[in-house]
């Protein structure tokens, strides 16, 4: 009799082994099927910056520094290897935009050049659709944060090597854009 108690409660709880390691593989694969939604949104966002710089290198021709910058992030952007080295590569390259951005502010030619409001619209887009898809991936990220810190599934998430990930961030460049005033010009 105590033999079958003690068959019982080994088999429940491989059972609950197996249950809670298929919740955590569950979301660690929601988390990456988020980040994919997320590199088809990078992926067009890289293909549509060189046209962007080379349109506006004809009218900032003395702004060279900065185009370079933004070129320089967007080839390390597209050569990260792992979610994480993208998450980093994808917050340079998002203050390299940035800073491109208030370059081309200074330019009302270029403001008004047909081509380059395209790209703009375009780039704006891109940028709206990464907005919602980083927030679809921070949501599985917590998830599987969550499921790995949480009694009793971290015994199981640290016995299967499941560990906390980052989240899909601004970073510290873009923060200390968005900290600071608007400012307006009449």
């Amino acid at each position: 009799m105590v033999l079958w108690i003690v068959l019982g409660v080994v088999v429940v709880l491989i059972i609950w082994m197996i249950a809670i390691y298929n919740k955590l593989v569950s979301l660690r694969n929601n988390r990456e099927n988020a980040f994919a939604d997320i590199d088809v949104q990078l992926k067009q966002r890289h293909d549509l910056i060189p046209q962007l710089v080379a349109t506006v290198k004809g009218y900032a021709k003395h702004e060279e520094g900065v185009l370079t910058k933004v070129t320089q992030a967007r080839s390390r952007a597209m050569s990260a290897g792992t979610v994480n080295e993208k998450i980093a590569a994808e917050a340079a390259l998002a203050g390299a935009m940035s800073q491109f951005t208030m370059q081309m502010e200074a330019y009302p030619d270029l403001k008004a050049n047909q081509n380059f409001m395209q790209l703009q619209n375009e780039m704006a887009d891109i940028e709206n659709k990464l907005s919602a898809v980083r927030r679809f991936f921070n949501s599985a990220t917590k998830e599987l944060n969550i499921a790995v810190q949480k009694f009793p599934s971290n015994i199981i998430a640290g016995m299967f090597k499941f560990s906390e990930e980052p989240y899909f961030d601004l970073g510290v460049v873009q923060r200390e854009e968005l900290d600071k005033a608007p400012e307006v010009e009449f």
